[in-house]
């Protein structure tokens, strides 16, 4: 049965879609079977495994509105156990036509249901938003990763954001868990990041991954091409920045074991 994942902060720029992306890439080439949902309407995740936005006829909109099964809108990617569920633009309408749904809250969740057992992982890319998609996305979820930029404004509406995770613990998703804070866009070069990440620590301890995700030309450009960073530049160190995070990931929840040295590998230097 998969774990379901969601990738959320409703500040823009924080390296959200990145991490879907790169986390679930870095799953399917574990040989975890990943599926990736594009639950934003601006499709990134989409086009970021490699897809056209006007060859899709059918997306995560479909199964919100029109109630089509999840099956029958998945798309292989060409990364062997990796699939995706795709986003397109009129997601942004979904919001305005559930808002009289029973249950609207839930609908991701009936969603994923059928085809939870067919994965190991399945990662959700939310949008900027606090918004009902994003809630559905907190309700099927269970856990949530929260990437934080290291930069002055980092902790700046995170606090906005466990809020409504609370809220949503309490009334709607009891279950969910808080999968971790991440550290991205790091340059160790630069004392703000350290003091960003220092105080990152301080504040939630436990609850920040070990991995930090360093700023790296190839994330940047990888989605340009509409590939995942490992399969743009395996050895780059965003690939492997993100490798480890899955790693970890899967440490956490005891799926596998890791040691000390293969977590900071690639630690050291910063834009290559």
């Amino acid at each position: 049965m998969a774990r379901i994942i969601g990738v959320a902060n409703q500040k823009g720029g924080v390296g959200k879609t990145t991490t879907a992306i790169n986390l679930a890439a870095s799953f399917a080439v574990l040989e975890f079977k990943t599926l990736l949902v594009d639950a934003d309407p601006q499709a990134n995740s989409t086009t970021g495994v490699g897809f056209d936005l006007h060859n899709i006829t059918q997306g995560l909109y479909d199964c919100m509105v029109n109630e089509t099964p999840a099956r029958d809108v998945i798309l292989k990617t060409e990364i062997p156990n990796l699939d995706v569920i795709p986003s397109h633009i009129d997601l942004v309408g979904a919001e305005i036509e559930m808002i009289n749904y029973p249950n609207r809250e839930s609908v991701l969740k009936a969603i994923l249901e059928p085809v939870k057992s067919e994965y190991d992982f399945i990662i959700i890319d939310c949008s900027p938003s606090l918004g009902l998609i994003t809630v559905n996305a907190l309700t099927a979820a269970d856990s949530v990763a929260v990437p934080v930029q290291t930069e002055f404004f980092a902790l700046e509406g995170l606090g906005k954001l466990l809020n409504t995770i609370k809220i949503v613990q309490n009334r709607l998703n009891p279950d969910l868990q808080i999968e971790g804070i991440l550290m991205t866009m790091y340059d160790g070069r630069l004392r703000l990041c350290n003091q960003v990440v220092s105080e990152v620590r301080r504040h939630f301890d436990d609850l920040v991954f070990s991995t930090i995700i360093h700023r790296n030309s190839k994330l940047s450009e990888a989605p340009s091409v509409g590939k995942p960073s490992i399969l743009y530049d395996a050895f780059s160190k965003g690939s492997v920045n993100y490798l480890n995070l899955a790693k970890e990931i899967l440490q956490k929840n005891n799926m596998t074991k890791i040691s000390q040295e293969e977590r900071i590998i690639g630690a050291g230097d910063e834009e290559e």
